[in-house]
């Protein structure tokens, strides 16, 4: 299979597709069995688990002397995120509304560490540069939870606004975006999963299903979803789109059975996860 396997980007993958909404807790053995199939080892998966533990996306559930790991509260907000992303938002904006949000702000230099992690959390955000000290992103953007842990106080401005002579829609995506980089992105996955027979080497249908979500995923976070009518008619979005949904159409029932088949799941409650130590 081509490209690094990145272990707790597809964890989140499979608790998106199986544990999210679910109620559900999933017995690490059994985490461990299916990503054998993706080429990953046993010590990356447990040193995944234990990752995400200390980082509070995921609470142990003890049953005997096996150990299963279910969502918390924020882990089930970020992969909530992503679904809305993947299924509601999708990758082509026809519906934008003319609207900008700018994001204008100016730190001393003794806070520069908050400056980069501001930066960091606006791209991810869809924010682009588009001078010094101005971030913009098409569309009304809720970025109080952005700002909110960085305690910017009155560094920071947020607006609204449109554009108006002599200022065009499409200057602002040509100077504040890499439209071309953004296409590039797209490109490598038509490349990839565009084809006939995508990914022969994978084992199954499930190895296929969790690479493809998590390589559409990563896609369409990194998206800034720039309005459809001022990119190329030839957007690679439009055509790569349809190829994820596809495919995932193709691979889900063949998945599906062979995670029930395969997965260990035991019934949880939000917030029964105990501390536990060891067995996993």
């Amino acid at each position: 299979m081509e490209g690094p396997v990145r272990p707790q980007s597809l964890m989140f993958t499979l608790l998106g597709i199986y544990v999210l909404g679910r109620d559900t807790a999933l017995y690490s053995g059994s985490v461990i069995d299916v990503f054998a199939r993706l080429g990953l080892s046993e010590e990356a998966v447990r040193s995944t688990l234990t990752r995400m533990v200390k980082r509070g996306l995921l609470e142990r559930h003890r049953q005997g002397r096996k150990v299963y790991f279910g969502l918390t509260e924020h882990a089930a907000e970020v992969l909530e995120d992503g679904r809305r992303r993947i299924w509601e938002t999708g990758a082509v904006n026809n519906g934008w509304d003319g609207t900008w949000t700018l994001v204008g702000f100016s730190l001393p230099d003794s806070r520069r560490s908050t400056r980069h992690d501001l930066r960091s959390q606006l791209v991810w955000a869809g924010f682009g540069l588009l001078q010094s000290g101005l971030w913009i992103a098409p569309g009304t953007k809720d970025v109080a939870g952005v700002l909110a842990p960085l305690e910017l106080g009155d560094h920071v401005t947020v607006l609204t606004a449109r554009a108006f002579k002599p200022t065009e829609a499409a200057d602002l995506v040509r100077k504040a975006f890499d439209t071309e980089q953004v296409a590039g992105r797209y490109r490598a996955f038509l490349d990839r999963w565009d084809t006939g027979d995508p990914l022969p080497a994978a084992p199954d249908d499930l190895a296929r299903q969790l690479l493809l979500h998590n390589d559409w995923l990563q896609l369409v976070r990194q998206d800034p979803h720039l309005p459809a009518e001022h990119l190329p008619d030839d957007w690679p979005a439009i055509r790569a789109e349809h190829v994820f949904h596809t495919l995932a159409r193709t691979y889900e029932p063949r998945a599906r059975k062979l995670a029930d088949t395969v997965l260990d799941e035991l019934p949880v409650r939000s917030g029964e996860g105990r501390p536990s130590s060891g067995g996993e």
